[in-house]
């Protein structure tokens, strides 16, 4: 009644109550922002009386009486204003198996345990723990980020560090807790959760009793959601209700919650109102903070300023109808929070992004955009990205918030701690104390990192620390020091600093884990962040986390551990590691080998001790001075790069200065590469040991191509001019470095042309120099070079070339920042060029002249103008300006321009070779900006004429200075359009040296203005093995591409070998390429190129009239067809990607990948082999490679189809079945085990290995699978030899009589199955497998395994089903029988022995049927009904029976001939013959079924058909026949020792002996020898329920024949049904051990050695399950397994039994095992304990017979010799005169009786004595 009130007032106006106005109960505290603020009370009791006087003017409107809820200010969403029960719309951020985290509005966060989802899934989940099932339905199975809920608050509690945890729900009781049965309308949005899965559909709660909502299923598959689990939620629509609500079908169509409106037709109230629904509302009033609007007639909501549309925000006025989703509801006070934004518009959608990689950037020079004094603010990034920082987050904590003077701040700074997805905006703080805390999330940690932070608490498990407000981490009790400390409290206290080493992080579990050990904390060498780090050869610090007696596991950083085995612990054997090192210990330990990917890392101890250099695995590197590399980047250390050379990995130092020829380009470079970064065409140096250098610097690796160095002292003269580097300053002169490690002296007079006080002033270290040796000492092997410019030449194109270098790389170093951060500001300024004209507005004009400038378009570059680029020019601050940028400095975001009117005016024409004066407008370290004349043009030059130039500073090049130029180029290429000028004097160049020049690189050559068909003639200059590089007649540099030489080529030949150095040419030009230059390349993708003239000489193309064609690249390369031949030329073999890269066209490369380079599977091994550089090859076209490169093939064929013999590589050995091998094209085949020779052999598999190259034929395809051969007859039918076992092609190809070899496919309960070809298998019955009577099958797969080779005779062919019958039987094949002689099996009845044997069954098989019947009448007439079988209808399973002499029936002679053939072999197969439980039913007789007579002969069975007509004397005669045998029969009943025949008579014997257990063995094994298995299963669990609980031994014997009976009969699973229930019933170890016997008697060993690992952990304190265990190993060959396991028992079994222990093992080692470990071990027990003459004895048995004469003797001597009782002596020579008289000679008898002899006297002596 209370909520109908609330709802629908009894007239008049409804009072208020006293918190009805959640609106002004602002909270200053939630889970994200947590400074507490007092509140200010005057502002609370104005906003009060606002309030009231408000409600006295609503009490008089008509309209207002009908609100049932008031709205009158706007706020977000506080944490104080939440209460138990509100209903909020939320957003899934991250899901754990245990909890979800929600985001939820206005930055709020909350936490959805696992119970709180729903009843059902709590149900389920419950019953999913108890029955221990693997496959649980966890949380992530049924949430996922971004999905929006409707939740409820559970529970508000506080954490320990005081903060609000709020608790979520999403249980639809709760959720739709203010609806009932009859308030459900059609029409209506609700959530819910799965809560069963039915047949046609699922069973949806919705959180109402007595209500049951259906999905069917049929609409859950149409809305893609056929998959749903049982607590899964889901946003579903009411499409029917029935029986007042009771019975609800929903539908969870996308497209239909989407639409769905909640109207008033639905009939909502404030207390069922739901967070999610879209409603339609009606602005009532705008504010500053957000809107008020109605909805559904009656209520009221706020919309704040976050959840307002950006677009429209400006836009809204009063009475605009808009389309809002309801954010939250608070029942109690009736607030209601809505939503205007896009987003939120779509029900049940997938919020994108749920977080930001943006959390943790800090954001300078932000702009505050508006300022809600109750929420906060809202602030724009320099990148226009709005943000919100929290009121609490404006200030610093303990400071108040003064609104004023944040907003009177012009720009701020700001750091991003969160994002919101329901917002879809980043919440920042402007706290000075976050922005520059170095962490605030867990992500921002790095493992291996040290950090500081605060003690918090100390557990029991370690040390608490707190290292940010936000980040907790905890160091472990074994971590708290280097020693483990008792009493941690001593050394640490509450609140203390501590400096720690992250071990390891979760950022999404939150967790944190630190080291406080000192040697961790404080070590210097490598850290193991992650397995790639522990490369061989490198030491580190780490920690032992275990302890075995293989050796110790020792862990790094992260997940990294490592293994070390025992014998790499110390250099000193080892026996006992826990003895020598214990857990939490901090090692320093050297990788031995680590592989990456499989994760597993071998140490060493010894290795660190005993001081090894050498590594075990060496990246094979070929080093070579001047060698062209390609390196990526490891890691920047402050003197340069550690990088790793490719594709060896092998590592190396690039050292900062060598990154350039300028000095002042290193650094910027070296600040702009990041690791993993690639640098291409660096040069090898140095190598010292095994630390190589590589360089950079261009003009280093000019002087190594051109070959102008010195390779050795001897190599050096006087005169020769060297390019080096400043390797050392001292005060005396400096030391210049050069390639292969020579070093010259500059003396402080040699080093300038002008006079130097200070050596440190004129070159830096690293510098590039050009030096001339002066002085020589051969003695002392020095020599002195000067570095005076006037005596070192340099070119004047050499200067050129440098500037065009050092331009290009910061060019590089712009585009490479650029590249890496997407910010619109580096992508303008890494547009700007020299010269370039911007538009500016003036910003400030200071009093010295200068003045700032704003772009409008990026105001967070700084533009500046220093006063003398503003001379002769008036502005002022807000001014529109045209500038011209001199220079961009890209790390400061900072451009310097011009304003001056002789750099803004139009440029004018420059003409080549004219002299212009020049004014330097900026200078920049190596670099200066100057103005050419008054033409307007701007260019830049180097500040120094020369590399060894020197400058004072009243001498270096400054701002306003006047230089006179000559222009070389107007518009030069390489500077980028930039004239090219040339200033200063330098030194005349002495020696002008040409440069060399390549396909990939040289030198910038003469400029060319040859066109395409221009005929030229030139001097061959170098000849390659895939071009020829000729000089024209004008100096150009052109390239003959190996194709374009010859217009037929022969394959094999080397085109380019025709023609020869210095031969001239004529050739005509029929393209460009574009060469890299090693001269001018950057650091990174280097991108300098220039072009050379591509010519051809081909005879048929220097034809007059000849036309060349001109083709795109691309359009050649789709001009190639799969399978058209072409003819290539080898470039060179990549050992990286395993392929051959060969040359076709000028413009046209291709790949041949490794399998397709030979049919030669030997040659194929040593593939750089195959092929020469140049060498002319005929290939055909496979494809392209991603529409670059062709795909070629030499092996004849481009595609694999049936006959194509290729090479290829097993990728797999698939046991039984055959190879899995990768061929060439990207295609993979399987190769039968019939298929892999022509000639069988046996174990056909084990010839083969993983990665082994074959030669194969493709013979079918199977299934999108290549069927393939290995058969020589079909890879290389001219060679191969003859074939023995031919193939099989069809079942056409198989006759009857024909003999056939194959491997054996399996063994079924049919016969045997043999694989005759990959498609035909044939089948061999078991009367067709072997000559003997075989009863028990597993005997057959034991003696015929898979893979194993026969000979059979094909015995019937049936084309229709594909049926192939075999015979494996000797007289078929000629071969040995199947199955040894040595199982003693006896021969199988055939021709007139079985005949007589059938008739003799079958009249005893007449005289038990009629053993209850005495009439003659009923005799007679069942005889007639008596049936018989013919030989072909026999099913093939008899059993055996015992022949009863019957001397009236048969003659004497018969009867004993019967006998012995029944002896020599029964008939048919025995299915149970090998069913013996244990030696005492082996003897068991089976018994007879009589349930039909087997007959062989047809005409019997006619005869007994028709009624036959007997004489008086016959029936007479068969009278007393029938009295006969029943008189026999009941005197058989009679005798206790005749066992039964009859199931009837084995019922009689239970009742009498119901305890035996040998009675219900005898009826189970009756039962299975005829095949009835569950019959034999029944008699078994009566035998269990009948025998007596006392009886123990008699249950536990027939557990175990149960046990025997799963094996043989049932499955894996029926056998352990029944072993576990044994194990319920009986004594479990008897059982375990019953159990393990039976596998290993069926050789399942696997089964059995997994059983005796689980019996010595459950029975570890008895010693027979160790004995049996060991002797299961032995049995098996494992003799280091058992003496790893007899170290186990040691320590579980007490001490007193381990010398019986190992007496026992050692028995076992002589019996199964080493005989010689054996005697060591008794010798070692009987030297510590002598008195034990029991082991003597034992020992001496085993001697005797397994040991040699001359040991026993000796074993006997060190017996008598004891000094044991003399009675005991007396025994032993006894036994010692019993060896020698058996064994020995009368010699060495009389020796025995001598040393007892002596023994006796001196025991006599002894005594008188």
């Amino acid at each position: 009644m209370t909520s109908m009130e609330d709802d629908f007032p009894r007239g008049g106006t409804a009072k208020k109550p006293s918190g009805s106005k959640p609106v002004k109960q602002h909270v200053e505290v939630d889970n994200l922002f947590e400074t507490r603020e007092p509140e200010d009370k005057k502002k609370r009791k104005l906003t009060k009386k606002g309030d009231e006087k408000k409600t006295k003017k609503q009490k008089t409107g008509k309209e207002d009486t009908l609100k049932l809820n008031a709205t009158t200010s706007v706020d977000i969403l506080h944490l104080k204003s939440l209460k138990v029960g509100t209903l909020l719309l939320g957003c899934v951020r991250e899901v754990t198996d245990f909890e979800v985290t929600v985001s939820l509005p206005s930055g709020l966060t909350g936490f959805l345990r696992v119970a709180n989802v729903s009843e059902s899934y709590t149900k389920v989940l419950s019953e999913q723990l108890d029955s221990d099932l693997e496959e649980i339905v966890s949380l992530p199975n049924l949430f996922s980020p971004g999905m929006l809920l409707r939740c409820a608050v559970s529970s508000l509690g506080t954490t320990k560090e005081g903060h609000v945890s709020l608790q979520l729900s999403v249980n639809p009781k709760e959720v739709n807790k203010g609806l009932s049965a009859g308030s459900l309308k059609a029409g209506m949005m609700l959530s819910g959760c799965v809560e069963s899965i039915e047949d046609h559909g699922f069973l949806v709660d919705i959180g109402l009793s007595g209500t049951k909502a259906f999905l069917p299923k049929q609409k859950a598959k149409d809305s893609k959601q056929a998959e749903l689990k049982v607590g899964q939620y889901v946003n579903c629509l009411l499409e029917e209700v029935k029986n007042e609500g009771r019975i609800v079908r929903l539908s969870v169509n996308p497209s239909a919650i989407a639409q769905a409106f909640a109207e008033t037709q639905h009939g909502w109230t404030l207390s069922s109102l739901l967070p999610g629904l879209l409603v339609k509302a009606q602005i009532k009033k705008v504010t500053p903070h957000g809107l008020i609007l109605e909805f559904l007639s009656s209520f009221t909501g706020s919309v704040d300023f976050l959840h307002m549309d950006a677009d429209k925000k400006s836009n809204y006025s009063v009475g605009d109808n808009v389309k809002a989703c309801v954010l939250y509801v608070e029942p109690s006070t009736r607030t209601v929070g809505l939503s205007l934004r896009s987003h939120l518009l779509q029900p049940g959608g997938i919020l994108e992004p749920v977080v930001s990689e943006r959390v943790g950037e800090v954001a300078k020079d932000c702009k505050m955009t508006s300022m809600h004094h109750l929420s906060g603010a809202t602030l724009e990034l320099p990148d226009e990205t709005p943000v919100f920082a929290h009121k609490n987050h404006l200030k610093e904590p303990k400071e108040s918030l003064n609104v004023n003077r944040v907003m009177a701040r012009p720009a701020h700074d700001c750091r991003i701690m969160d994002f919101s997805p329901l917002e879809q905006i980043h919440l920042v703080s402007l706290r000075k104390s976050i922005i520059e805390a170095p962490f605030l999330r867990y992500q921002d940690l790095q493992v291996g990192q040290v950090v500081e932070g605060t003690v918090t608490a100390l557990q029991n498990f370690g040390m608490l620390v707190k290292v940010t407000d936000h980040i907790k981490g905890m160091v472990p009790r074994t971590h708290l020091a280097d020693i483990v400390l008792k009493n941690p409290e001593k050394k640490y206290s509450v609140g203390n600093k501590v400096k720690c080493r992250v071990l390891s992080v979760d950022p999404q579990m939150r967790k944190l884990v630190m080291t406080r050990k000192k040697a961790l904390v404080e070590s210097t060498l490598p850290l193991f962040r992650s397995y790639a780090d522990a490369r061989a050869g490198r030491i580190s610090h780490g920690f032992i986390v275990c302890v075995k007696d293989f050796g110790c596991i020792v862990r790094f950083y992260g997940n990294v551990k490592g293994l070390v085995p025992k014998h790499e612990l110390s250099t000193e054997p080892v026996v006992v590691p826990e003895k020598l090192f214990y857990v939490g210990q901090v090692v320093k330990a050297k990788v031995l080998t680590c592989d990456a990917d499989q994760e597993k890392l071998l140490l060493s101890f010894k290795a660190v001790a005993g001081g090894e250099t050498e590594t075990p695995q060496q990246p094979q590197f070929s080093f070579e001075v001047g060698k062209n590399v390609d390196a990526t980047i490891v890691s920047k250390v402050l003197n340069g790069l550690e990088v790793s050379i490719l594709p060896e990995e092998m590592p190396a130092l690039l050292p900062m200065t060598h990154l350039s020829d300028h000095v002042s380009n290193c650094a910027l470079l070296w600040e702009a590469l990041k690791e993993g970064d690639i640098v291409s065409n660096a040069v090898c140096l140095t190598k010292k040991k095994q630390n190589i250098t590589l360089t950079k610097k261009p003009l280093v690796k000019d002087a190594l191509e051109d070959g102008v160095v010195a390779r050795e002292f001897s190599e050096i003269q006087v005169g020769m001019q060297l390019t080096g580097w400043i390797k050392n300053i001292m005060p005396y002169g400096v030391f210049v470095e050069f390639p292969f490690g020579l070093v010259g002296l500059a003396p402080k007079s040699a080093m300038s042309d002008k006079f130097i006080s200070n050596t440190n002033v004129p070159f830096q270290m690293g510098q590039t120099v050009l030096a001339k040796v002066t002085n020589l000492d051969e003695e002392k092997q020095r020599f002195l070079v000067t570095l005076k410019v006037s005596e070192v030449s340099s070119e004047e194109a050499h200067s050129q070339g440098r500037l065009a270098q050092g331009l290009q790389e910061r060019k590089a170093v712009t585009q490479m920042i650029a590249s890496r951060e997407d910010s619109e500001l580096l992508q303008f300024l890494s547009t700007l060029t020299l010269g370039h004209k911007l538009k500016v507005t003036v910003d400030e004009v200071k009093e010295d002249g200068t003045a700032t400038f704003v772009a409008d378009q990026h105001k967070g570059a700084t533009i500046s103008a220093t006063k003398h680029h503003m001379a002769g020019v008036t502005v002022t601050p807000g001014q529109m300006v045209t500038a011209v940028v001199l220079h961009v400095d890209f790390p400061s975001s900072q451009i310097h321009v011009s304003l001056a009117p002789r750099l803004v005016a139009k440029k004018k024409t420059l003409e080549a070779d004219s002299k212009l004066s020049a004014v330097v407008e900026y200078v920049d370290q190596d670099f200066a900006v100057i103005s050419l004349g008054e033409t307007s043009q701007l260019t830049l030059i180097h500040t120094t004429s020369h590399l060894n130039e020197f400058r004072f500073e009243s001498e270096k090049l400054s701002v306003g200075k006047t230089l006179t130029v000559t222009v070389k180029e107007p518009s030069c290429e390489d500077l980028g359009g930039l004239p090219l000028v040339s200033w200063g004097s330098a030194a005349p160049s002495a020696t002008k040296r040409e440069r060399k020049e390549s396909d990939s690189k040289g030198p910038k050559g003469p400029k060319h203005t040859y066109h395409h068909g221009d005929t030229v003639s030139g001097t061959v200059k170098s000849v390659r093995p895939t071009s020829v590089l000729v000089t024209l007649d004008n100096g150009v540099m052109g390239s003959i591409h190996v194709s374009e030489i010859q217009d037929v080529v022969a394959a094999g030949s080397f085109p380019t070998s025709s023609l020869k150095v210095g031969s001239t040419v004529t050739a005509r030009v029929i393209g460009g390429k574009e060469a890299h230059s090693h001269k001018f390349l950057p650091i990174s993708h280097p991108n300098f190129t220039f072009t050379i003239p591509q010519l051809t000489v081909v005879p048929s193309k220097m034809k007059e009239g000849a036309k060349l064609k001109q083709e795109k690249t691309a359009i050649k390369l789709r001009s190639f067809q799969a399978g058209q031949e072409v003819t290539c030329f080898v470039s060179k073999y990549d050992t990286v990607k395993n392929c051959l890269d060969v040359t076709v066209t000028p413009s046209i490369d291709g790949n041949v990948e490794l399998l397709a380079m030979t049919l030669d599977h030997k040659e194929i091994k040593h593939p750089e082999k195959l092929f020469k550089m140049g060498q002319a090859l005929n290939a055909q076209v496979v494809g392209l490679i991603h529409s670059k490169r062709l795909s070629l093939s030499l092996i004849g064929a481009h595609s694999l189809t049936p006959g194509t013999r290729t090479v290829g590589t097993i990728l797999k050995i698939v046991p039984h079945i055959g190879l899995i091998v990768k061929l060439p094209f990207g295609k993979n085949g399987c190769v039968s085990v019939v298929d892999l020779t022509d000639s069988y052999r046996p174990n056909p598999l084990s010839h083969y290995q993983a990665g082994q190259f074959v030669r194969c034929c493709v013979v079918g395809e199977d299934d999108g699978k290549l069927q393939l051969s290995l058969r020589p007859s079909r890879t290389n039918p001219d060679k191969a030899p003859p074939v023995k076992d031919a193939e099989v092609l069809s079942i056409d190809d198989l006759k009857e009589g024909q003999l056939v070899r194959g491997y054996v496919k399996s063994v079924g309960n049919q016969g045997v199955f043999i694989r005759l070809s990959p498609s035909i298998t044939g089948r061999a019955e078991f009367q067709q497998v072997t000559s003997f009577f075989v009863s028990d099958h597993s005997l057959y797969a034991k003696h015929i395994l898979p893979n194993a080779l026969y000979t059979t005779k094909v015995l019937r062919v049936d084309k229709k089903s594909g049926q192939v019958d075999l015979s494996l039987l000797p007289e078929d094949t000629g071969k040995p029988d199947v199955l040894p002689e040595s199982l003693g099996l006896p021969l199988r009845l055939k021709g007139e022995a079985k005949e007589k044997y059938d008739s003799r069954k079958r009249k005893r098989a007449q005289s038990e049927s009629e053993q209850d019947v005495l009439a003659e009448k009923d005799l007679k007439r069942k005889k007639k009904k008596k049936g018989a079988k013919s030989e072909e209808d026999d099913s093939g399973v008899e059993v055996y029976f015992r022949e009863e002499e019957d001397e009236e029936a048969k003659p004497q002679k018969k009867e004993s001939q019967s006998n012995q053939e029944s002896r020599a072999g029964p008939a048919r197969l025995q299915v149970s013959g090998g069913f013996s439980w244990d030696l005492a039913l082996s003897a068991l007789r089976p018994a007879t079924v009589g349930l039909g007579a087997d007959s062989s002969d047809g005409e019997d069975e006619e005869e007994q058909a028709k009624p036959q007509k007997k004489s008086k004397k016959e029936k007479e005669l068969e009278k007393r026949q029938a009295e006969k045998e029943l008189s026999q029969l009941e005197s058989e009943l009679m005798d206790p020792s005749q066992r039964p025949q009859t199931s009837g008579s084995f019922e009689r014997l239970v009742l009498s002996s119901p305890d035996s257990s040998l009675v219900w063995l005898q009826y189970m094994a009756f039962h299975l020898q005829a095949t009835e298995i569950e019959q034999a299963r029944a008699v078994a669990e009566r035998a269990l329920k009948t025998i007596s609980f006392r009886e123990e031994q008699e249950k536990l014997n027939v557990w175990v024949a149960l046990l025997n009976l799963e094996n043989l009969y049932g499955t894996e699973e029926s056998l352990q049904k029944v072993f576990e229930r044994a194990l319920q019933y009986c004594e479990p170890l008897p059982v375990y051990q019953q159990l393990a016997d039976i596998y290993t008697e069926s050789n399942k060993h696997k089964e059995a050695e997994s059983l005796y690992k689980n019996m010595v952990k459950r029975f570890r304190q008895d010693r027979a399950v160790w004995l049996s265990y060991g002797a299961f190993l032995l049995r098996q060959g494992q003799s280091d397994a058992a003496h790893a396991l007899l170290q186990r028992a040691f320590k579980s079994l007490p001490d007193k039994e381990h010398v019986d222990l190992i007496a026992k093992f050692a028995q076992l080692e002589f019996q199964h095992g080493d005989v010689e470990r054996a005697k060591s071990m008794f010798d070692r027990t009987l030297t510590n304990y002598p008195k034990r003459t029991d082991l003597w004895s034992v020992y001496i048995d085993l001697m005797v017979k397994h040991g040699t004469q001359k040991e026993v003797r000796e074993l006997f001597d060190r017996v008598i010799h004891l000094s044991v009782a003399v009675k005991r002596i007396k025994f032993f020579f006894k036994r010692y005169l019993e060896y020698e008289k058996k064994n020995g000679t009368a010699e060495t008898v009389q020796a025995v009786k001598e040393k007892a002899l002596e023994y006796v006297e001196a025991k006599g002596s002894t005594a008188s004595s």
